[in-house]
């Protein structure tokens, strides 16, 4: 398991709020927009990203079970916010890969240190 669930309730009520602003300008990092499988309500996650061929990847630093994850599956698709820039992507899948084949030369360490090998691959623009 990566990131511990309980730092992730932690962040979703607090670190999260300040992240999501900043999130969709930084380098590396994007704001996914999806629905609640139950509440139809839209959130806004800040996350990991890599761009790939075919679309991103998403690193999944708290574990392929988030619900943002499980929505996104759900839905079959989502919008991130890259660089203040909105994309809509769709296919989305897990995989695991312990060498973080994806994610940039320099993500990789921390992501290892995190104990991160789960992803979310996504295809679109």
């Amino acid at each position: 398991m990566p990131i511990p669930r309980t730092v992730a309730r932690f962040n979703r009520v607090g670190l999260n709020r300040v992240t999501r602003h900043v999130a969709s300008w930084l380098p590396g990092m994007a704001v996914v927009v999806h629905r609640g499988r139950r509440s139809g309500r839209t959130y806004r996650t800040p996350v990991n990203i890599f761009r790939t061929p075919r679309g991103y990847v998403l690193a999944l630093t708290y574990g392929p079970g988030s619900d943002w994850v499980r929505n996104v599956l759900a839905a079959g698709e989502a919008d991130l916010i890259i660089r203040r820039r909105r994309v809509h992507v769709t296919a989305p899948r897990l995989y695991h890969d312990p060498s973080r084949q994806a994610v940039g030369h320099l993500a990789r360490p921390v992501l290892a240190l995190l104990r991160v090998d789960d992803f979310l691959a996504v295809d679109g623009d």
